[in-house]
């Protein structure tokens, strides 16, 4: 099944951004920007699993102009460097097609752990819309096939960043 033209249109941009990407930042507001290390990607026919930045905070992700909430700059640039390393992991792997066929097909599973510097600072549940946003529309799928969710929050000071497995549901 085609993505529809404009998300067409929003791969071919990010593909063109991704050629020169060659580390993976942070677009979090915990502290300064620090480096992690190049995307780690575990890609199977029924399940991706990607090493992404730790998204914006709540009060990051969306601005309020003439009274609407918009996503903002912030919330943006995250859901762009997602979209970049999604196809970096894509364009990677033997399974794309396969995977990206099992995902369109059935009832969705999503898996994040959120890695913070400090786990007291953040909400596990604070970064999961924009990060299931990001991921969902870099793959060309409505989230509301999401029907099962896990959330787990731990501590790496150094390296904030989050593991997010999808993958089809089976049952």
């Amino acid at each position: 099944m085609p993505l529809p033209a404009s998300k067409q249109s929003t791969l071919r941009r990010a593909t063109k951004r991704a050629v020169s990407l060659t580390v993976l930042t942070r677009a979090g507001s915990e502290g300064s920007s620090s480096a992690l290390p190049g995307l780690r990607a575990s890609i199977t026919p029924q399940r991706l699993t990607l090493t992404l930045p730790v998204p914006p905070s709540i009060n990051h992700q969306y601005a309020t102009v003439n009274g609407r909430r918009l996503l903002s700059a912030t919330g943006r640039g995250y859901k762009s460097t997602v979209a970049q390393q999604v196809l970096i992991a894509l364009a990677r792997s033997p399974h794309k097609e396969s995977l990206l066929r099992a995902l369109r097909g059935g009832y969705l599973t999503l898996s994040i752990r959120f890695y913070f510097a400090s786990p007291l600072r953040r909400d596990v549940d604070g970064g999961l819309k924009i990060a299931q946003d990001a991921l969902c529309e870099a793959l060309g799928l409505n989230d509301n096939r999401v029907t099962e969710i896990h959330l787990y929050k731990t501590r790496d000071a150094h390296h904030p960043h989050i593991e997010m497995t999808l993958g089809v549901l089976s049952h």
